[in-house]
């Protein structure tokens, strides 16, 4: 008998393992292969500074939970095609294009009201200057920056939680991850904040079935929090508390009136 150099044995037995375990575990590989992709490229930027080559790094992490999605449904036998079908869905009714783009500015005009309410220098002047802003930021969001996170998290990792966990469960699992996977963005408080808006993305996914759509609520959410807190000066604690208090509440009144389905309707998951 042959002996087999246990090198060989390794190549020819790893991949026969890790395919199962991936085709079992779709949505963790993504999480795993996200962090792997975006924290990496991420670190370098940090390490090449801002550079040509530096933002290179930034960008391609921006990407790693599209990539991810990609690679694992193509590595599963999933339709890649199928998968991206689903971010060029636009034909939903046009109430969802109202709330994609309407949600952040009815959050934002109570959370303006709520600071003026504590005492704080809100400065409605501010505003037509801020709008350019936003609009900027909104389609730079749309187009290379985070609102192409959402073919991953949404488009890929949402449907297949809410498979086996309640939507509720599944959007906490997900938010939080999402979340986490900010940290090297925005710090250690990110989790919080995202968690509590991944229920908003829930339901707009759950009723459209259409990652174009959370697309544009997700490029509609960054300018507003980045440019329509209309104070010539933020009191960081103060404005924060009041962002996450609001989007709380806000979140918990939509679990309430789904009743915690948040929309979702299995017949329409696939």
């Amino acid at each position: 008998m042959n002996a087999v150099h246990p090198a060989t044995a390794g190549h020819s037995i790893t991949p026969v393992r890790l395919r199962p375990w991936v085709e079992n575990h779709q949505v963790a590989s993504f999480f795993i292969l996200t962090f792997v992709i975006s924290w990496s490229m991420w670190g370098l930027f940090y390490v090449t500074g801002e550079s040509i080559l530096g933002y290179a790094f930034f960008a391609i992490g921006g990407f790693g939970p599209m990539i991810s999605a990609a690679a694992i449904t193509k590595y599963t036998g999933g339709s890649v095609r199928q998968w991206a079908g689903r971010i060029l869905r636009w034909r939903v009714p046009a109430r969802w294009y109202l709330f994609a783009f309407g949600l952040p500015v009815v959050i934002w005009t109570f959370i303006n009201l709520e600071l003026a309410l504590l005492g704080q220098e809100i400065d409605i002047s501010l505003l037509p200057g801020r709008i350019p802003v936003a609009l900027g930021t909104f389609f730079l969001v749309l187009t290379v920056g985070g609102g192409l996170e959402e073919p991953g998290w949404r488009g890929f990792a949402l449907g297949r939680l809410q498979q086996r966990l309640s939507p509720v469960k599944a959007t906490l699992l997900l938010g939080f991850v999402w979340g986490l996977w900010h940290v090297p963005l925005y710090g250690a408080l990110a989790p919080i904040l995202i968690t509590t808006l991944a229920f908003f993305y829930t339901y707009l996914y759950n009723k459209t079935g259409s990652v174009l759509l959370v697309i544009l609520l997700h490029a509609s959410i960054t300018p507003a929090n980045d440019t329509l807190i209309l104070m010539p000066r933020q009191v960081h604690g103060v404005t924060d508390i009041v962002i996450f208090g609001t989007v709380l509440v806000a979140a918990v009144a939509l679990i309430l009136m789904t009743r915690g389905r948040l929309g979702y309707d299995s017949r329409s998951q696939g």
